[in-house]
């Protein structure tokens, strides 16, 4: 079993995306990526579309906190990554983030069109003013640039850092 990443979606032939799994909300993504491929995807037969259960996502943000990659992921992408781990199945994707958590975890990925994640990376939060580190918290901010939390013993900013 294999849960298709959007870009699966976008730029596999349609031969290959047969027994897929995707999260209902990959539908409005790629319907703004591509109105044309969203039609044909959709047309589809070969392809399980899911809910995502409130407690699926719940473990999918605890293990992406564990990996420290949750605040630079999407509400999509958690989805995807809630199919993965609780179906127990591939996921394909070209996004780094979901392949560093599920690599973090052990579990199976497949590269779309890149090569992959050769190495899993940890994250944590650093304070932009003290440097004081913390482990990324299952309620961070998420958001692709800039600060995703308030240090607790200075007050400034602290950002999405490698674990060296």
């Amino acid at each position: 079993m294999r849960v298709l990443d959007t870009a699966a979606l976008l730029y596999w032939p349609v031969a290959q995306l047969a027994d897929g799994v995707c999260a209902m909300s990959q539908q409005v993504e790629l319907e703004r990526v591509s109105s044309q491929r969203s039609l044909l995807v959709q047309s589809l037969d070969s392809i399980e579309w899911r809910d995502v259960p409130s407690a699926w996502l719940q473990t999918a943000r605890e293990a992406a906190a564990q990996s420290g990659d949750l605040p630079r992921l999407s509400d999509v992408d958690l989805d995807v990554l809630a199919l993965a781990l609780a179906l127990d199945a591939t996921l394909v994707t070209d996004d780094y983030r979901l392949q560093n958590t599920m690599q973090f975890l052990d579990r199976p990925t497949q590269s779309v069109g890149t090569v992959g994640a050769k190495q899993v990376w940890k994250w944590e939060l650093r304070c932009t003013g003290c440097r004081a580190t913390t482990p990324v918290p299952p309620t961070v901010d998420r958001t692709k640039k800039g600060s995703v939390a308030n240090c607790e013993v200075c007050g400034s900013p602290m950002n999405v850092k490698r674990v060296r």
